[in-house]
């Protein structure tokens, strides 16, 4: 299995976990030039920026530990960009789901982008 593969099976794990969760998925695999959003998704009255990370071991560390801060950096452009092409005003924010072997973690508020003005 190639790893685009494996990256997509993975993604669609995370999706059915959030529609099981009560979300409302607006879109998948997201892509800019600045950079990349997994899924959006609605929960409740809030949008959410998902991270989906995969690993077969946490040999190294876990999933979650692999989203780099220059990765948030670019998933935070690439949201900005998406809240103003399509002019929301809503709350937001970025969660990661991380996937080990049959264990998914959803870490809610994974990361802020409170200082916004560095992404500029």
């Amino acid at each position: 299995m190639l790893k685009t593969d494996i990256g997509k099976n993975y993604e669609e794990v995370a999706v059915k976990y959030l529609k099981k969760s009560g979300y409302k998925i607006i879109e998948q695999n997201y892509r800019l030039k600045i950079g990349e959003i997994d899924i959006i998704a609605k929960d409740k009255k809030t949008l959410v920026f998902v991270e989906v990370k995969y690993r077969q071991t946490k040999e190294f560390g876990t999933p979650s530990e692999f989203v780099t801060i220059q990765k948030q950096k670019k998933i935070i452009k690439t949201a900005i960009f998406y809240l103003k092409q399509n002019k929301i005003t809503s709350d937001f924010r970025f969660d990661v789901i991380s996937i080990c072997n049959d264990e998914t973690e959803h870490i809610k508020n994974a990361f802020s982008c409170e200082n916004s003005k560095y992404y500029f």
